[in-house]
């Protein structure tokens, strides 16, 4: 939005030496001392943590709203500054008086030159701040950065993502599929695409809502942030440039409200499907595919249109079959999905924790059987019978036709009622490994006898009451360790702490090698 109060809020002078040394996205907040979403103040530079973290920035603009003196000239002055700072990691502009964030600038252009200065210094900082890490990362214990494997010490290069304001949703997702290892790899082995030129050209590039640049590629830009995970130069990335093109190309998602997960999840699957439909860089389709030899014919499953990874890897397909109650016709239909969703059913709703002693667990096995049993459609659901040529009372079941090489579940966790979507706060049992689904298929006598088993590579979490609200975080497996992504925060877990955790979202992944069964 246009602000009309920067001319008396931007008040710093662009390289003032108030500010504070090191890396601006490492700074600390004057108050708590925290790191994690620094806001330089554009009145009087100093830097607080934002309202996502303790509230800081936004208390030193109310703070400054109480006038210092009983001189009405005092107050006014108090009133009209401290209501404009950026952040220190995306450098967007946000004005506490507009409540929104800010697109213009002053007319001496003092807030780009802020931002650049500040560019400027995280760049500079970089060498350094990486070095500083490492020796961090070389002296802290097995639980932050360490770990003893084999009798050696090993760095975590783990990478956090940065919280853009509310993008949490968006972070467990993302950490999620980068240890998905044949789905990043394929796109981390992708040619870069320069999508700026000139003087720009390999820049950071600040964007903003207003701003109609169309030339974006999400397939690029997911490229480049998964290229940024795992490679151990940083502890934080911040996802500032996918994010702009997830709001350019999914308006459902702009703004920085809560989101749901899964439904960000399968909007970013299907248009990373669309557009490596359309090609990539000059390169077709079909060439894209042919360079993961890997994912042969007879392994993908064509979603609206011809394959690509997404559906090579996440692809299956269902058996939907229909019987009319009253003459026997029996209609059967395949559908393709990417994910299955899975409702907890009724009578574990209660059940909070894996310790409560009211009646037995609910397992994962039991959300599969709910959604695989033969069930009977209610009035509001009649069948269209060909044969009888009229509504009827039906009933209805669903087999797998082809399982996926990545098993995706999404545990239905959020139900409207009349006027609010309540959250099913139910503990599901889930297994780490040996997830067998050989009796969920349509013909379990045509597959080996471990080609349905699943390992667990990550798990999304929901923390809170609603949708609206709370907090995402994920746990996955990276080369035999676990992890816990919690925004820019990364920590190495162990199995018991995963298997406690109320899951919404599970990834598995098909079994090649054999190994111990522990089955489901």
């Amino acid at each position: 939005m246009e602000c009309p109060h920067l001319s008396s809020s931007v008040c710093i002078a662009p390289d003032s030496a108030k500010f504070p040394n090191g890396s601006p996205s490492s700074w600390c907040c004057s108050v708590c001392r925290s790191n994690k979403s620094p806001w330089v103040c554009l009145t009087c530079s100093s830097v607080h943590c934002g309202r996502y973290v303790n509230g800081h920035a936004k208390k030193h603009y109310e703070d400054a709203q109480v006038p210092l003196t009983n001189h009405k000239k005092s107050e006014k002055q108090d009133k009209a500054q401290h209501t404009v700072c950026m952040d220190c990691s995306s450098y967007s502009t946000y004005c506490y008086r507009c409540d929104d964030f800010v697109v213009n600038d002053t007319k001496l252009g003092l807030v780009q030159k802020v931002r650049e200065h500040l560019q400027n210094l995280e760049n500079s900082a970089f060498t350094a701040d990486r070095h500083r890490k490492r020796k961090l990362l070389e002296n802290s214990s097995i639980n932050s950065k360490l770990l003893k494997v084999n009798g050696s010490t090993t760095a975590i290069c783990a990478t956090g993502l940065r919280n853009l304001g509310n993008t949490c949703f968006m972070n467990a997702i993302l950490q999620s599929l980068s240890n998905i290892e044949q789905f990043c790899c394929y796109f981390k082995e992708l040619p870069a695409v320069e999508l700026r030129n000139g003087k720009t050209a390999g820049r950071r590039t600040y964007h903003t809502r207003s701003q109609g640049d169309n030339n974006v590629s999400l397939v690029e830009e997911f490229r480049k942030t998964l290229c940024a995970l795992w490679q151990g130069s940083q502890t934080a990335f911040s996802p500032e440039s996918l994010f702009y093109v997830v709001w350019k190309i999914m308006p459902n998602f702009r703004g920085y409200q809560q989101q749901d997960a899964h439904e960000f999840m399968r909007y970013l699957l299907d248009h990373l499907h669309l557009e490596l439909q359309g090609g990539f860089n000059g390169v077709s389709r079909s060439a894209i595919l042919q360079e993961n030899s890997t994912l042969s014919a007879s392994n993908k499953c064509c979603i609206n249109g011809a394959s690509t990874v997404v559906t090579a890897i996440f692809g299956g397909i269902l058996q939907n079959e229909v019987n009319c109650l009253i003459c026997g016709t029996e209609s059967r239909k395949f559908d393709p999905f990417l994910d299955l969703s899975l409702d907890i059913p009724s009578q574990f709703r209660n059940k909070r924790s894996k310790n409560q002693e009211n009646g037995p667990v609910c397992s994962l096995r039991d959300c599969l059987r709910s959604f695989t049993d033969l069930e009977e459609l209610d009035e509001t659901e009649l069948y269209m019978c060909h044969k009888c040529k009229k509504k009827q009372k039906s009933t209805k079941k669903f087999w797998i036709q082809k399982l996926p090489k990545v098993l995706c579940l999404h545990l239905k966790r959020f139900h409207w009622t009349a006027y609010l979507r309540n959250k099913v706060d139910t503990y599901v049992e889930f297994p780490l490994r040996g997830l067998d689904m050989k009796c969920y298929l349509l013909e379990p006598e045509n597959s080996g006898p471990e080609s349905c088993l699943y390992d667990l590579a990550a798990v999304v979490v929901h923390h809170g009451s609603g949708v609206g609200s709370g907090h995402y975080t994920a746990y996955a497996t990276h080369e035999g360790r676990w992890f816990h992504f919690n925004d820019s925060t990364v920590t190495l877990t162990d199995e018991d702490t995963v298997v406690k955790a109320k899951a919404y979202i599970l990834f598995y992944v098909e079994r090649q090698a054999k190994a111990g069964s522990d089955k489901l």
